[in-house]
């Protein structure tokens, strides 16, 4: 006989889980896990020996000494692949780590250059990545000093991995901290969105744009400077937009200051190509990275100002003012529709892409 009692019916969407006994991809993307990782591994074990305030992860530490502050940085690029639309690892590892530095409100000085190579990497793909690293630093004024060379067997290493560290100089004036975030600033990004994640995706799936459709890879140092002549003083926080995007770069401030965060979509620079290989791929392009895109909260006071600084460097001619920090849900970004209804955007619990910077 057959039964036909009805039965129970539950319709979950299970979280990912968020501690793992082994290192996941996730770990490296820019989301909670990497999160996870910093504040119960890393900080832990780094910040032990510190005294004073409390430490809030940054692209660079700033280093005081009796004539001058520097910043200090380091960072390591695993791209794939090597070469892609607007830019290849070299130009990444140099921009990359001179950005972080940027960051921190520092004109860069010198680098450092350490590269992990695969037996059986030709040398004539070797010698284009360095020709291009140098090239960067020698626009953006930066030296590198010194490095280090490995060799791995053949098929443990994709090709070439790059570790730089950067040394900059702080100017008198700047203080440039996650710490200054405070209700009322305002938020200004530096230009359109996403095009760096969808230029390496584009090559890695083949999708073809009508237009060509670059990386916005580069440096955002010059940029920088040129905005402290618009307020140094009321730039409380710069923030460069790479691994999670715009959305895992606010989401770390406004849990790390407890503060909300209120966007307005529809001001936020989106390229069209952009949206739609998104709409394709079934992304968000506010997770998606970016290697020469900045986020900048200002005292409110000075964010017209510093928004037309930016508009008339030639790296950020769509530089937008897209929402507002505010004393309530704290730890929380909310993203406002052009009708009224809102969103959160959390941390990515999972990877969204792999192996991009």
């Amino acid at each position: 006989m057959t039964d036909t009692s009805p039965r129970e019916f539950t319709l979950n969407c299970p979280v990912p889980r968020e501690s793992h006994n082994t290192v996941q991809m996730a770990h490296g993307g820019g989301g909670r896990l990497m999160r996870n990782l910093i504040e119960e591994m890393f900080l832990p074990a780094f910040a032990a020996g510190q005294t004073g305030e409390k430490i809030l992860p940054h692209d660079s530490a700033v280093l005081p000494l009796e004539t001058a502050r520097l910043a200090f940085t380091t960072d390591t690029f695993v791209v794939s692949p090597l070469f892609f639309p607007g830019g290849d690892i070299g130009k990444l590892a140099v921009y990359g780590t001179v950005n972080d530095l940027a960051m921190a409100g520092a004109k860069p000085l010198w680098l450092s250059a350490g590269f992990i190579l695969e037996e059986g990497l030709p040398m004539d793909t070797l010698r284009r990545i360095v020709a291009s690293m140098q090239a960067a630093a020698s626009e953006v004024g930066a030296t590198v000093v010194t490095g280090d060379t490995k060799v791995v067997d053949r098929g443990k290493g994709d090709g070439v991995f790059i570790n730089t560290s950067g040394v900059g100089v702080v100017p008198d004036g700047v203080e440039i901290s996650p710490a200054r975030v405070a209700p009322g600033d305002r938020i200004l990004v530096s230009g359109d969105l996403g095009r760096h994640g969808i230029a390496i995706m584009s090559v890695r799936e083949g999708i073809e744009f009508q237009g060509a459709l670059p990386s916005d890879c580069g440096s955002l140092s010059d940029l920088v400077q040129s905005l402290f002549s618009a307020g140094a003083r009321d730039i409380h926080c710069l923030r460069d937009l790479t691994r999670g995007g715009l959305a895992s770069a606010l989401n770390e401030i406004a849990k790390d200051r407890g503060v909300g965060i209120e966007l307005d979509e529809p001001s936020i620079p989106v390229a069209g190509p952009v949206a739609g290989a998104c709409e394709l791929l079934g992304l968000d392009p506010l997770y998606v990275a970016n290697e020469g895109r900045l986020v900048a909260f200002v005292a409110p006071g000075s964010a017209n100002r510093v928004l037309d600084a930016m508009r008339q460097h030639p790296s950020a001619p769509e530089a937008a003012m897209i929402g507002t920090v505010i004393d309530r849900h704290s730890g929380t970004v909310e993203l406002r529709g052009a009708l009224g209804g809102g969103r959160i955007l959390d941390l990515l619990s999972g990877e969204q892409m792999p192996r991009i910077c």
